[in-house]
């Protein structure tokens, strides 16, 4: 047995993982997801703003991190409409601009018929420059961002008439890949921010690479982070919940459970890895217990 495991196709190994995702995905399979603490700290932070709350949204990321972060940007969205809250939508890439109009199209526009544009909602698109952006909107939002995506200069939408910078902002969420994302926002715009009466809220979504960067601002400069796909997955059950509070019956689109979704190859992955290394730690060992009683 231990001479036809040393001498085993590498390719059944690939086979097993390739079975390892896939099966998950065919049989749709769901596992429960229990929040941890800086997950809940987000929801918390985003859920108990008064209604009507001014909201930026910063989506900072492109299509290749849209499998990490798509889904908890959508939560995102979906959670201020839930709450009642206006949303202001830019990017500081150039690639971003995209993932604006498909969170609004998918989420708003489907599901929040209601909420109109210009009123409860604005794309503003994208703006290039990195910190200095970041530096102006500080002082100066409008003059950052002069029009929608639409064209339409913002002092003609209704939303805008009371937005000067971002202090005007009760919360900013960011959903980050990368430079310029996350730290800079933080370092630029929310850590001046904390010392006024009533702090700037500021949640980050972001890629798994991107934690070790971000966790020691938290709880500082931080009121919360999502990490990776796993933190998507805790927030999408944490905004589910909300939306079907008092409805036991209410069926949960699936758009609203990708990050639930992809969490079950994640999790036979990540099994079948452990149980491959720890049979090849017993591999070796047996080999050289068996080279020494030779």
């Amino acid at each position: 047995m231990l001479r036809f495991l040393e001498t085993l196709d590498r390719r059944w190994i690939f086979l097993a993982m390739g079975l390892a995702v896939s099966i998950p995905i065919l049989l749709e399979l769901r596992f429960p997801e229990k929040s941890g603490s800086l997950t809940d700290a987000a929801f918390k932070a985003i859920n108990e703003l008064p209604k009507g709350s001014r909201v930026l949204l910063s989506f900072d990321f492109d299509p290749a991190s849209e499998p990490e972060l798509g889904p908890m940007a959508t939560s995102f969205v979906r959670h201020c409409a839930l709450r009642g809250y206006k949303m202001y939508f830019i990017s500081l890439w150039p690639f971003g601009p995209p993932m604006i109009v498909e969170k609004i199209g998918e989420v708003l526009t489907k599901d929040f018929p209601n909420l109109k544009p210009g009123v409860d909602f604005v794309d503003l698109g994208f703006q290039a420059g990195n910190e200095a952006i970041m530096t102006q909107a500080k002082s100066d939002f409008k003059k950052t961002f002069p029009r929608d995506t639409s064209g339409i200069a913002v002092d003609q939408i209704p939303m805008m008439a009371e937005i000067r910078t971002t202090r005007d902002f009760a919360a900013i969420i960011m959903v980050s890949a990368g430079y310029p994302g996350g730290k800079e926002w933080i370092q630029y715009v929310i850590t001046p921010e904390r010392g006024r009466a009533v702090p700037l809220r500021a949640v980050v979504g972001c890629t798994g690479v991107q934690m070790p960067q971000l966790i020691p601002y938290y709880p500082g400069q931080l009121d919360g982070m999502i990490g990776a796909i796993k933190g998507a997955a805790e927030y999408e059950t944490l905004v589910n919940a909300l939306a079907n509070t008092g409805d036991a019956m209410a069926v949960t689109p699936p758009k609203y459970l990708e990050a639930v979704r992809r969490m079950g190859p994640q999790l036979f992955a990540h099994v079948l890895m452990v149980s491959l290394i720890v049979l090849g730690n017993v591999i070796y060992f047996a080999g050289r217990r068996r080279g020494a009683t030779a």
